[in-house]
């Protein structure tokens, strides 16, 4: 079965011989492609749609794997009971929806060992959720794939990895200025909202990205900059300091750190 990279590097995040549940499942490809590679035993592909729920349900018996892939319709969390699976993938949504879902279910994941969550929009949301409710980012990658930057980020409850916490990942960080003198503090805010393990190994691919979302933040200063309205300007300073902050990030980041 021939998946979108971005499915692909999710699959490559799944650990061998789980129990998944694949919720937002739309085609079912990803636990299909998990099954047949050996990663999953079995699989629950839940769907809340009808379209993308009989898509579903036509590609797992297509595949000839009705006997260990279970198709659902539910919303969210929903289609599974607890510790029917310790892999949750969540994948194509925005990253509030993404933490909704996982907040009306977070009884579902008392048993639950790894999240792998692809949020469209909204990173930053699903960061602070996690960070909030126990769980410990423990990876992220960003990948570009017809025009679109996607991120993917696992995560694992807190108590079960103790090699570091979500105090110490977000602990705010003094980085030489990109000008060179004095230092630069990216804090708890930032590395919420750009990724502090996409940070410490910046690509190519992550400055793009935030260079785009530099000229979206261009684009509202210029149109705050014809109101005359005492909040406009509120917010335009809001947005400079902003801009600012995500520019000498991006400063650093181009230049060598120790």
């Amino acid at each position: 079965m021939k998946l979108s990279r971005r499915l692909e590097t999710i699959m490559k995040l799944i650990p061998k011989e789980c129990a998944l549940a694949d919720i937002g499942s739309d085609h079912a490809l990803l636990p299909v492609a998990a099954v047949q590679s050996g990663r999953a035993v079995r699989a629950v592909a839940g769907e809340v749609n009808d379209g993308p729920l009989q898509a579903a349900a036509k590609q797992v018996a297509e595949a000839g794997l009705t006997d260990v892939i279970s198709v659902r319709k539910g919303d969210g969390l929903a289609v599974i009971e607890a510790g029917e699976a310790n892999v949750v993938t969540i994948a194509g949504m925005g990253g509030s929806l993404i933490a909704n879902i996982l907040d009306r279910g977070e009884d579902k994941l008392e048993q639950v060992e790894l999240l792998i969550l692809q949020p469209n929009v909204g990173e930053d949301i699903l960061r602070r959720w996690l960070m909030e409710h126990g769980w410990l980012l423990t990876s992220e990658c960003i990948l570009e794939e017809d025009g679109k930057i996607y991120e993917i980020l696992t995560a694992v409850p807190e108590l079960s990895d103790q090699r570091i916490s979500n105090r110490l990942l977000y602990e705010d960080q003094e980085w030489p200025k990109s000008g060179g003198e004095g230092t630069f503090t990216v804090t708890r805010d930032l590395l919420l909202r750009m990724g502090p393990w996409l940070l410490k190994e910046p690509t190519p691919v992550l400055i793009d990205k935030w260079n785009q979302e530099l000229d979206k933040l261009q684009g509202i200063l210029d149109s705050l900059s014809v109101s005359k309205l005492e909040s406009a300007a509120l917010k335009a300073k809001q947005v400079q300091m902003e801009m600012d902050q995500i520019k000498e990030v991006l400063a650093c980041l181009q230049k060598d750190r120790p």
